[in-house]
Parts: C-alpha cells; sequence; structure tokens
C-alpha cells in the first residue's frame, strides 16, 4: 500500500472519530448502538497500527520467492555463488545477480589456472562500491571462510584434496588447500629424498591431510601418504618373491658413510661399503651417483624381509682367483699404500687384493718404529712376498728384504775391541741402547759408561740422540747382540789413582759437604774420598766445617770398590779413638747416596 492511500485513510479515520463520542437522540439509540458494532468489527485495525493494509500470506510468499530468485544479499558476510562472465589479463568478472557485476583480481585463481568463462565460483562481498563505484568480490574470503569445514571433512574421511604448492620455506613447502595455506614437510613429498624443492612450486598436486591443529590453525598435508599406499601393493609382490642369490635392479636412493640404500621398486635394501666393490674405498660416492640404476644381488635378509643385504661386488669374480702363479713367496711385486696402522701399511698389489707391511719388516732396524716413519698413504713401494695363503687370501709383504741384512758381514765390520760412533736410541734400568749404523744396535750396561762416576740411572749420563764413543766388548751374531763399552775407550784412572792415593799419603783438600756421619771430600772431579766424623776432629778440638780446606790422609782406598776413606785427625796425632759400631767405613756408600 502506498504513502497516499495512508494519509486519505487518516482523515476519514479522525471524521469517525471525531463523530464517535457525540449522543444520538434518544429516540434513535438502538439504531446507533447497532451502527457502533458494525464499526468497531469491521475497522482495520492492521492498518490504524501498522500505517498499511494487511498483505496476504501467500502474496508475502511468493515476493519472498521472487526476491530470492532474483535478488542477492550484498549487506552481509553470505557466500555466494557466482558465474565468470569475462575475463581480463588482471581480472575476473563474476555474475552474482546483483544491480552490477562485481571483480575480482585473477591472482585469486593461481591455484586453478584452467579457470574458463561459465565456471561456478564461490564468492564473497568485499567492497560494495569502489572509487569507481564497482562491486568488489573476493574468492580467496569466501574459500577461507569454507576452508575449514572441508579441510576438517577431508582429514575424518581421508579424503584426497588438491592444492597448490606456493612457495619453499624452511622444513618444507607452503601449500594451498581450499584458500587455506598449509604445510607440507620435505620428508611427506615423496618417498626419495628431495634434492630440488623448486621443481615442484607453482604447481597443483594432490594430497592428503594428515593433521590438524585447531588451536593454531595449523594445517599439516603429505604427499608420499598417496604414494605409499601404491608402493605397498608393489612391496608386498616384491618381497614375497625375494631369494638369496637372486639379482634384481634398483636405483641409487641415498649414500652414507657405510654404504648405499637401494630402491628395489618399493623396497629398499642397502649395501655395506664394504659389499660395493673389491678394492678398498672411503665412500660409495667413488664408484657410484645418486639416482643410478643398478645391478644387485641378494646376500641376506632378515625374517620378516625388512632388512635385506645387497651386495654390488659380488657380481663379479674375485680378485683373488685370478691372481697368476707369478706371484708366490719370494718374489718382487709393486703395489699401492692404501692404510696405514700402528703395527703396519696394507698395500694394494692388484685390484682387491692387499698384502701387509708389518712395522718389523720394514727396517732392519730393531728400534721399532711407527709405519708412518716409513711410507705415507698413495705411497707406490715395492715390497717381496714373504708369505702367501691363496686359501685364506692373505698375504705378508717385506720391505727390508729388498736390502742385504746387516748382520751378514758383521765380523768384518764390527770386530770385538774396535772403536765406533753411535746414537743413543734408548734407555732402560740397566742401560742405554745405542745404534751404530740402520739395523744394529747394542747394549752399554749402566757399569760400563764411566770409570769413576757411580750412575744410579743412564740418563744422567746420556740423553737421546747423543752421539757417544764405545767400544765392541762381545758379538753375539745368532742372537743379534752387541755388548758395547764407554769406560773402555779411555785408560782406566783408578789404575793410576792407585798409586797416587796410596794408603798414609796425604792431600789438600776442602769439604764439599758435612753429613751425617761424616763429611765427604773432593780430591778432583773423579775421586771423591770419605772422612769419618771421628777423623774430623782439629787440632783444637772442633770438627771441621763445610769449606775448610785442611790435610787429609788416606787410610783406605779400594781399587775394586772405587772407594777412598780419609782422616784428618791422624795429620795431627798418632791414633784416633775406637770407631763406634754406627759409624763404619761399610757405611760410606750409604752415606755418599
Amino acid at each position: 500500500m502506498s504513502e497516499e492511500n495512508t494519509e486519505k485513510t487518516k482523515p476519514e479515520e479522525s471524521k469517525t472519530l471525531t463523530k464517535t463520542p457525540k449522543k444520538a437522540p434518544a429516540k434513535k439509540s438502538t439504531k446507533k448502538v447497532d451502527t457502533q458494532d458494525d464499526f468497531l468489527t469491521n475497522f482495520n485495525w492492521h492498518q490504524y497500527k501498522e500505517g498499511i493494509d494487511e498483505l496476504d500470506e501467500k502474496q508475502i510468499k511468493e515476493f519472498e520467492k521472487l526476491v530470492e530468485k532474483n535478488f542477492v544479499d550484498t549487506s552481509d558476510d553470505n557466500i555466494i555463488l557466482g558465474e565468470v562472465i569475462h575475463m581480463t589479463e588482471k581480472d575476473v568478472i563474476i555474475d552474482i545477480n546483483a544491480k552490477s557485476e562485481g571483480v575480482i583480481s585473477k591472482n585469486e585463481f593461481r591455484y586453478n589456472p584452467d579457470l574458463k568463462l561459465g565456471d561456478k565460483v564461490e564468492v564473497i562481498v568485499d567492497t560494495r562500491e569502489d572509487k569507481s563505484g564497482q562491486l568488489v568480490l573476493s574468492h580467496r574470503k569466501a574459500r577461507v571462510i569454507k576452508a575449514w569445514d572441508r579441510v576438517n571433512a577431508a582429514h575424518d574421511s581421508g579424503e584426497v584434496v588438491q592444492g597448490f604448492v606456493k612457495c619453499r620455506t624452511k622444513g618444507g613447502m607452503i601449500v594451498d588447500v581450499f584458500g587455506i595455506e598449509a604445510f607440507l614437510p620435505g620428508s611427506q613429498i615423496d618417498v626419495k629424498p628431495i634434492r630440488d624443492y623448486d621443481q615442484y612450486t607453482n604447481k597443483n598436486m594432490d594430497f592428503k591431510v594428515v593433521k590438524i591443529n585447531h588451536e593454531f590453525k595449523n594445517v599439516v598435508v603429505s604427499h608420499k601418504a598417496l604414494i605409499e599406499a601404491d608402493i605397498e601393493e608393489q612391496k608386498k609382490g616384491i618381497i614375497g618373491q625375494l631369494e638369496k642369490g637372486q639379482v634384481l635392479e634398483g636405483t641409487v636412493k641415498n649414500m652414507t658413510s657405510y654404504g648405499v640404500f637401494i630402491d628395489l621398486g618399493g623396497v629398499d635394501g642397502l649395501i655395506h661399503i664394504t659389499d660395493l666393490s673389491w678394492s678398498r674405498i672411503n665412500h660409495p660416492s667413488e664408484i657410484l651417483e645418486l639416482d643410478q640404476s643398478i645391478k644387485v644381488v641378494i646376500l641376506d635378509f632378515d625374517d620378516d624381509k625388512s632388512k635385506i643385504q645387497l651386495g654390488l661386488k659380488q657380481l663379479t669374480d674375485h680378485p683373488w682367483d685370478k691372481l697368476g702363479d707369478d706371484v708366490k713367496e719370494g718374489s718382487k711385486i709393486k703395489g699401492k699404500v692404501v692404510v696405514i696402522a700402528d703395527y703396519g701399511a696394507f698395500v694394494e698389489v692388484d685390484e682387491g687384493i692387499e698384502g701387509l707391511v708389518h712395522v718389523s719388516e720394514m727396517s732392519w732396524s730393531t728400534h721399532l718404529r711407527s709405519a708412518q716413519d716409513f711410507v705415507s698413504v698413495g705411497d707406490k713401494i715395492e715390497a717381496v712376498v714373504l708369505t702367501l695363503d691363496r686359501e685364506s687370501r692373505k698375504m705378508s709383504l717385506g720391505i727390508k728384504q729388498l736390502t742385504q741384512d746387516p748382520w751378514t758381514d758383521i765380523t768384518k765390520k764390527f770386530p770385538i775391541g774396535s772403536k765406533h760412533t753411535g746414537s743413543v736410541r734408548n734407555f732402560t734400568n740397566f742401560g742405554v741402547f745405542i745404534e751404530l749404523e740402520e739395523g744394529i744396535d747394542g747394549l752399554i750396561y749402566i757399569s760400563d759408561l764411566s770409570w769413576t762416576k757411580k750412575i744410579k740411572h743412564p740418563s744422567e749420563f746420556l740423553a737421546l740422540n747423543d752421539k757417544i764413543e764405545v767400544v765392541i766388548l762381545d758379538l753375539d751374531v745368532e742372537g743379534r747382540k752387541l755388548s758395547l763399552g764407554h769406560k773402555q775407550t779411555k785408560p782406566n784412572p783408578w789404575d793410576v789413582y792407585e798409586k797416587d792415593f796410596a794408603v798414609d799419603t796425604i792431600h789438600n783438600s776442602e769439604v764439599s759437604e758435612v753429613i751425617e756421619k761424616g763429611a765427604i771430600i773432593n780430591f778432583n772431579e773423579d775421586i771423591s774420598a770419605f772422612c769419618p766424623t771421628r777423623h774430623l776432629d782439629k787440632e783444637d778440638g772442633s770438627k771441621l766445617s763445610k769449606g775448610d780446606k785442611v790435610d787429609f790422609k788416606v787410610i783406605e782406598f779400594s781399587k775394586e770398590f772405587k772407594r777412598v776413606v780419609v782422616s784428618h785427625l791422624l795429620t795431627h796425632k798418632d791414633s784416633a779413638p775406637e770407631e763406634p759400631d754406627d759409624a763404619k767405613v761399610d757405611d760410606i756408600d750409604s752415606e755418599e747416596e
């Protein structure tokens, strides 16, 4: 009902209302009462309250249907199904049955490069009027509103969804799924390790929703899960046919320091580094490449065939089976040093054939050193075959055998009594080892180092690598032993001192040190004498002190034990008092020590 009709109704109502309070003549009272009842019964109360005539319910429903069919409400965040009617280089024009078409940036359809005219798309009104009066729509926002319902449904049902790989991120990729940015871990892209992530960007792929964190609005998807389902079927078929000794073709999937993982078509097997080549290698990359197709042989597997051991070198004959008959004990061969240990060096004489040169076989010297002192890895050397066991596939080699054994003519080079110069190589508690030349060592006992000095350890007298003159005292050719002496290179001074320091001879010297039971008097660098306490008395009765220089009388001389005992008391008295038991001359050595 129009406003005009409403205005016309109101004056009539006012006239009626004005006339009602007036009282009718008594003679006409019955008729007027009837008229009032009729008026109240037929009065349009809806028009009076609402200002319009009441509409028929049928008309209202027909009108609602018409509005629903031909009018879209753009005031709320309602998702609207629109139709693509035009596409430009940057925009997509959508018809949503509004007063005007809407515009959406083409970037919102990057996930759907196959978009074409006539396609139905879900949109939401972003701006009812922009600066140019244009209706602006958003497909992305509409997708996000419905996305979580779709994602949850896909996760619960295990449905395969399509997503658009947008870009790479730390640890994986970002995927657009229904307008939500989901995370695709690198480990979930494929069953094999991914080395080039960029090959997957800006592509549509199928995924499975594997995890949803509602609190943080995080979604994790997997492409690998779809592949594994197919592979699992293939895997069952392959495992059921596996046999030891079977030759299969596979692809190098991954390399480690200890071996190579081979993809056998859904089943992985391991080739240990020792089963890659008969020759010694440091890393699998020396002979294989990633994604390389190779033939392998099954060596072993566990009961459920989940761990499969493969071999590559087993496809060729063992090198020892091809070793020629010309290689035998005593023959000379050439090879390359491949490994060095403390006890020796391994030499590869042919591909897959190695021999050990023990450190004792590297030099004739009895003074053993580390193998690194003789050879280095990569050195090409010549050696002699010492032992050869073809059955056990073992070979021992020697280097020193290439030169003559120095002990062969030892008696001519080092006869007994001859003098030589050697180098100090090693100390023991009982002596010192002297190297006369490479391979010939001799021992000087501690007692043969000096005629006069009392040496507790050889290091007091010599240092390592010192040059020293020696005399050959004894020679054992069979036992390869040489006895040497150093003091024998000089005359024995005690032969001279026996006369110079005879008993009762008097010598003037200084008290070097006062000890508990006497004093030490150094006559020269070779002769040190002992003076007991009772023999330290001066003429005035006092005792000698350190630094006093007086006369001393020799009362005992022993060439055998290199011992001299003196007295100052007897230089001014004819006799000395009885010596107490605790100050015997036998204690001289202990006092000196």
